[in-house]
């Protein structure tokens, strides 16, 4: 995960100044302040997957790029087979694998997320467009606003991210759900 880290910070570093766009410009960009956009840069701090895509807006780039290095190709459709997607390990137990990494110009972002069971409430996060969730394994807390949602295997939730949110797997096996996020924005 360190490494993934590091080589996703040295992207966004690399292409920041290749675009000669300074911090400023970036975190302003992101709702961060310069010291927690250059924690994210030097991978001195884990980047949440809604900064990631901000980040990627902001330069002007598909999520991809900054994912894997690399841009997507393909137009008309594109096809993952069975855990042939793009995993990214965003946080100690808490996985990502995009489903239409490959797809250029896509407007939805779907993915499976693995989360290892924890007590902990998990960090809030708010971005952009829409989201829907739809549990595969195990059991999903969702967290939206104050209020905790229990969800099971067959459950799903459609909701604006724009409220504060956040998942967490509950029971003692890890959970793992499809994420769908619509990034366009519902101004």
């Amino acid at each position: 995960m360190i490494r993934q880290l590091e080589e996703i910070a040295g992207r966004i570093k690399e292409l920041r100044e290749i675009l000669e766009i300074d911090k400023e410009q970036i975190a302003e960009a992101i709702g961060v302040d310069v010291k927690t956009y250059e924690d994210y840069e030097e991978a001195r701090d884990d980047i949440p997957i809604g900064k990631l895509y901000l980040i990627a807006d902001a330069l002007n780039v598909d999520p991809t790029v900054l994912l894997i290095g690399d841009e997507p190709r393909m137009v008309d459709y594109t096809v993952v087979r069975q855990e042939k997607g793009v995993r990214v390990e965003r946080y100690p137990g808490y996985e990502f694998t995009s489903l239409a990494y490959n797809y250029v110009g896509r407007q939805m972002e779907p993915m499976i997320v693995t989360v290892d069971p924890d007590n902990k409430k998990p960090e809030l996060v708010t971005h952009k467009g829409q989201e829907f969730n739809y549990v595969l394994e195990g059991t999903v807390a969702v967290i939206l606003n104050d209020k905790e949602y229990i969800l099971k295997a067959g459950d799903s939730i459609y909701f604006n991210p724009r409220l504060p949110h956040g998942q967490k797997a509950l029971g003692n096996k890890p959970a793992r759900y499809l994420t769908v996020i619509n990034e366009i924005s519902c101004d």
